[in-house]
């Protein structure tokens, strides 16, 4: 059997997968993508992803260069205004943290996952280097000096000089690489869905805690002319697993009852989903001609929208190293220097989120009064208050 070579092999063509093929393809590196599952790009579909992202400055300007901007920017809802409510202090502590206070341009952007994939498959259809096998997935590889031979579920094999793992939190590139990975478990799951309300939104992403995690309203467009949102619940496992089951009427009263009224009476328009809430890091984010990106290096629980933007440093770190030497693409010198460039920034991040979930977590009064208290303290800082809005964008630690 012919073995065809190729720059780049990228495994998982999940959102960072397919982001990592659009961005190395159009930076003109001969790329093939592989996923044992073909993406499902509608949102009534079997095993569609109801979740969103919301894509932060830097990462709109990644995608921009990626080509995949001008086909998501019709459907993206404006980030301007990310609002804190501790619903658990009475009264409750409201406070606002505006993008204009540290740029002309809303924070970021909120889209639904499966329209994420149903652009970037389009995009990768109109790259001539990049190969998408959907439906065939990573096997196994035999890392050596020049490349790594990647066997693929097919039989077939491929000659690349660099892999990408990008699949996921199981990764089997990862296990290939024989890199382990410490997890936290936090007894939490997040159910995910989409709702409309009768006030709008007006571009403000409302994240509200009380106890078991926040309740996040992420803005969308419109839906039948009412205005719409997407929903990151998260909760105590077992509390998660039973609202997720419970009928429309009863959830729609739960989820009333969470929101602590901000918008208005909510209505569901959209599946739910169940998902487990961890922090996951790897050991190490490189091995011989293996680089992991997005959740097969790091996951974390979805606060603050770091989890795909940090996946998005990622590719742009490996991507500027990529092009500054293309003839050594994959060696260890490059691997040596991504690793240096993300691998600390990926646990200082992760201890910060895992630090902000465990405050959202606890019921407890004390607790709480505390968790109110520090909301008031860093807004009422300003300079402190305009230094986390940067942070957060991924403007230095």
């Amino acid at each position: 059997m012919e073995r065809k070579s190729t720059d780049i092999l990228i495994a998982g063509g999940g959102v960072a997968g397919l982001t990592a093929a659009a961005a190395f393809g159009t930076a003109g590196f001969d790329v093939t993508i592989v996923d044992p599952t073909p993406p499902v790009t509608s949102s009534e579909a079997t095993g569609a992803d109801l979740r969103t992202t919301a894509f932060l400055q830097p990462a709109q300007q990644f995608l921009e260069a990626a080509g995949l901007w001008q086909r998501l920017a019709p459907f993206a809802a404006p980030l301007q205004i990310m609002r804190i409510v501790d619903a658990a202090a009475d009264p409750h502590v409201i406070r606002d943290f505006d993008a204009a206070d540290i740029s002309d341009q809303p924070f970021g952007w909120n889209l639904p996952n499966w329209l994420l994939r149903r652009e970037m498959v389009a995009r990768l259809n109109d790259l001539p280097n990049v190969d998408f096998r959907s439906g065939t997935g990573f096997k196994n590889m035999l890392a050596r000096d020049r490349s790594a031979i990647v066997t693929l579920s097919d039989g077939t094999q491929l000659d690349a000089k660099l892999v990408i793992g990008a699949d996921g939190r199981g990764s089997a590139v990862r296990n290939a690489a024989e890199i382990g990975v410490k997890t936290k478990r936090y007894g939490q799951k997040a159910i995910t869905f989409a709702l409309t309300h009768d006030a709008p939104h007006n571009n403000v992403s409302t994240e509200i805690h009380r106890d078991g995690g926040p309740f996040t309203l992420v803005p969308l467009p419109d839906h039948d002319g009412k205005p719409c949102s997407a929903v990151v619940w998260m909760d105590h496992g077992p509390e998660a697993v039973h609202l997720s089951k419970l009928d429309q009427a009863a959830f729609e009263a739960a989820a009333n009852d969470r929101s602590a009224g901000v918008y208005g009476p909510l209505t569901l328009v959209s599946k739910r989903s169940v998902w487990p809430i961890i922090s996951q890091i790897a050991d190490k984010i490189t091995g011989p001609r293996v680089a992991l990106v997005a959740e097969a290096a790091h996951v974390m629980p979805p606060i603050g929208a770091q989890g795909l933007n940090m996946s998005l440093r990622d590719l742009a770190s490996l991507l500027e190293l990529a092009q500054a030497n293309p003839t050594e693409l994959g060696d260890r010198q490059m691997l040596d220097a991504y690793a240096r460039a993300r691998h600390p920034d990926i646990k200082l991040r992760i201890a910060g989120i895992d630090a902000l979930n465990r405050a959202s977590i606890s019921g407890g009064a004390l607790a709480q009064d505390l968790r109110a208290k520090g909301i008031q303290m860093l807004y009422g800082l300003t300079p402190v208050r305009r230094k986390l809005m940067e942070l957060g964008l991924g403007a230095g630690r």
